[in-house]
């Protein structure tokens, strides 16, 4: 199943410029979601990360992963409607920077759920390259 970024703002509540996934490419609801951001110069980020050496900052890397944590668990039908936080982040590491240009392929799977509390192995890579690996724990929520 493909979604677009359209298709994705149905899902998570995120809009720019914190809407960090452009589409995914594979999803398997509650399972696993593959997707692509795709790193440019314009983004807001790189007015200051770094002026003449842009960087793409780990922190939006990891939500960019979590995000598309979230379009798996917000794919369920009995989680339509509601949000993912962030529940931890742990063993996180940078492997590659990510620049403008880059095509970021964005992979989370959820390894372990109890009750509204899921376990995900996220990884981010450009060029088939490691960019990011962590993983990262989300808790399912009614809007509030």
């Amino acid at each position: 199943m493909v979604l677009s970024s359209n298709d994705i703002e149905k899902i998570l509540p995120h809009r720019y410029p914190f809407l960090l996934v452009d589409r995914i490419d594979e999803l398997e609801p509650g399972v696993r979601a593959r997707g692509v951001k795709c790193i440019s110069a314009n983004e807001m980020q790189f007015c200051g990360h770094f002026p003449g050496m842009h960087v793409m900052p780990g922190v939006l890397l990891i939500e960019a992963l979590a995000q598309t944590g979230a379009v798996a668990l917000l794919s369920e039908e009995e989680n339509k409607g509601k949000v993912v936080l962030f529940g931890g982040i742990k063993n996180a590491r940078f492997k590659k920077q990510v620049v403008p240009g880059d095509r970021v392929e964005l992979f989370c799977e959820i390894l372990e759920r109890r009750g509204p509390v899921g376990i995900g192995k996220a990884e981010a890579r450009v060029d088939g390259k490691l960019a990011v690996t962590a993983e990262l724990t989300f808790a399912i929520a009614d809007k509030t």
